[in-house]
């Protein structure tokens, strides 16, 4: 992807709203309650260009008023998870509180939800910090207090593309992050705390993953982005290499029980999804279709109870809109029984992040 590209994409990340418009669908199954599990929230900014420093891209204003318009497209969401995305961080003090910043932000928007008496709330955060820091527990602490009650865990990428020209707005982690063993002290203490680690790194990383979650088994570990599989393909072959080997490490991480699946990402440009290049954006069929299997095999292996959803809005809204998206998820939950849907769309997210139930909880019907 050439920088003039990356320039494009990112710009359009949650703002394609007339291209959105030409995919109407009417609302699957309205009265199902999702809680999104993973969103970001931004300011208009800049950010370096990962392949040209000297170059920068330039993102959408993605706030409350944006995510509001998308959320309030017709499905039932009452709650969402703030997931770190480097938002007003502080721009000076000590190195290792300055992501403290973006917790506080995130704080003040969750109350600023209240005031309005809107749905869907902001219920929980999960903040970056670096678990490599030597005083990491006090800068939990720190998290603590300025996410008001509301922290629900920690993200640290570990994300890495070799190659620069295929990043996006990620994938820069250092090699072997995963086996730091002040990584590992770090991890092992967010467990002494009750805080969940959310996992973000690429298919090929997932061997790596599965050995630190079987190291530090008291830690809650959630895989963002069903494991974030690169390279979709139009050739069957190529697409079922990708499948193959994505599933070897899914099956891993399955059989360990600290860890948990989320279920998104998969319209996200950085994973070769072309949805972004389309006329018009995929259909939920179309959807379900070209990536259902990958969604299918993790809740197969993990089971539902351990399996939770997320829109990735706005990063995924570049390639697919909020409601077709939602409507796609709701398809791929409607073959389990109830029950079991109901925790995909909002129970697991809940469970998890320890997050406040629904003020009316649909009832449990087949």
């Amino acid at each position: 992807m050439t920088p003039q590209e990356r320039q494009t994409w990112v710009r359009l990340m949650g703002a394609r709203g007339e291209w959105w418009t030409r995919q109407p669908e009417a609302v699957i199954e309205p009265a199902w309650e999702i809680v999104d599990a993973h969103c970001h929230l931004w300011d208009e900014r800049h950010l370096p260009d990962p392949q040209d420093g000297a170059l920068s891209l330039r993102t959408s204003r993605y706030l409350l008023d944006e995510f509001l318009r998308d959320a309030g497209s017709g499905h039932r969401v009452t709650a969402f998870v703030y997931i770190e995305c480097g938002s007003r961080w502080y721009g000076g003090g000590p190195e290792p509180l300055r992501p403290v910043g973006e917790t506080g932000f995130a704080a003040g928007l969750a109350e600023e939800l209240m005031a309005r008496d809107s749905t869907p709330a902001l219920a929980g955060i999960v903040a970056h910090a670096d678990l490599r820091t030597p005083d990491l527990a006090a800068v939990l602490d720190v998290h603590e207090t300025a996410g008001a009650g509301r922290l629900r865990g920690i993200r640290h990428s570990g994300a890495r593309l070799d190659d620069p020209a295929a990043r996006l707005i990620a994938g820069a982690a250092p090699p072997g992050l995963y086996r730091d063993p002040d990584f590992r002290r770090g991890l092992a203490l967010l467990g002494e705390r009750g805080l969940p680690f959310d996992a973000f790194q690429f298919h090929f990383q997932l061997a790596e993953l599965a050995e630190l979650a079987r190291a530090t088994p008291g830690t809650t570990i959630v895989v963002d982005h069903l494991g974030a599989p690169v390279g979709f393909s139009r050739d069957a072959a190529a697409e079922a290499a990708v499948f193959t080997a994505w599933a070897d490490g899914v099956d891993r991480l399955s059989d360990l029980p600290n860890v948990f699946m989320k279920l998104g990402g998969m319209a996200s440009i950085v994973t070769g999804y072309d949805g972004h290049l389309r006329d018009s954006p995929p259909s939920s069929q179309a959807f379900v279709a070209e990536r259902g299997a990958y969604f299918h095999h993790a809740i197969a292996r993990f089971g539902a109870e351990r399996c939770l959803f997320e829109s990735n809005f706005p990063v995924d809204g570049a390639s697919i809109g909020y409601r077709v998206l939602w409507n796609a998820y709701k398809t791929i939950a409607a073959d389990y029984p109830a029950a079991d849907r109901q925790a995909l769309l909002a129970g697991t997210a809940r469970r998890v992040y320890r997050l406040q139930p629904a003020p009316s909880e649909e009832p449990c019907t087949e």
